[in-house]
């Protein structure tokens, strides 16, 4: 297992990236956050975690923010924009071309678990994201780095409840809080039987 003290967050201001970021102070580890505004961050977690200010797109701005890390999560997203992009995969490549730079190995990323459906089943209008999902997965799984791809079903508000269930493939629910998300994005780092894998998870089904 890897020695993981320092990560870096990537997407670290959006709704799952806080609940991220909010998991890693709590496990104790030392937290970078990559933003484009740091006013996104809340107090006290703004002063419980350092901060690079940047673009994802920017090559050497990624490089200052993935240097002397132990693992990585890349949890960029385009918030409700569905337009045609490819900013996550761009990023994506930016963040695994600097990993490699350094000799960080360790990377954990949030893609859509529409990447588990037959993609004539997938609704039309989420089709141009996941096709940069798609290509996130397939930078993933291109890179020698140690990459664990987490694909949750509908993200909710939800208060975490910690019993959430793991399935490498598609999980057996429907829906995931946004902190139990958060907090397997950070956690699944330090399970080896994670790597290499597209997991599924959901809240714990009701018996």
């Amino acid at each position: 297992m890897a020695n993981i003290r320092r990560i870096v967050i990537f997407g670290a201001t959006g709704n799952t990236g806080l609940c991220c970021t909010e998991a890693a102070v709590e496990l104790g580890y030392d937290t970078t956050v990559f933003v484009r505004d740091p006013a996104k961050l809340p107090e006290p977690l703004a002063s419980q975690v350092s901060v690079k200010v940047g673009d994802v797109l920017n090559e050497s701005q990624v490089d200052d923010a993935v240097q002397g890390q132990d693992a990585v999560v890349i949890v960029i997203g385009t918030r409700n924009d569905l337009s045609p992009t490819t900013m996550m995969s761009e990023g994506t490549k930016n963040v695994l071309s600097a990993m490699e730079k350094y000799n960080v190995n360790r990377v954990s990323a949030c893609l859509s678990s529409f990447n588990f459906w037959e993609r004539e089943k997938v609704p039309e209008r989420f089709l141009n994201i996941l096709d940069d999902h798609t290509r996130m997965l397939e930078a993933l799984k291109a890179s020698n780095r140690e990459w664990v791809a987490v694909l949750p079903p509908h993200i909710t508000d939800e208060p975490a409840k910690g019993d959430y269930v793991t399935a490498e493939g598609k999980g057996p629910g429907r829906t995931i809080s946004k902190h139990d998300l958060g907090h397997f994005l950070v956690k699944c780092f330090t399970d080896d039987g994670n790597l290499y894998k597209m997991i599924g998870l959901c809240d714990k089904p009701q018996a």
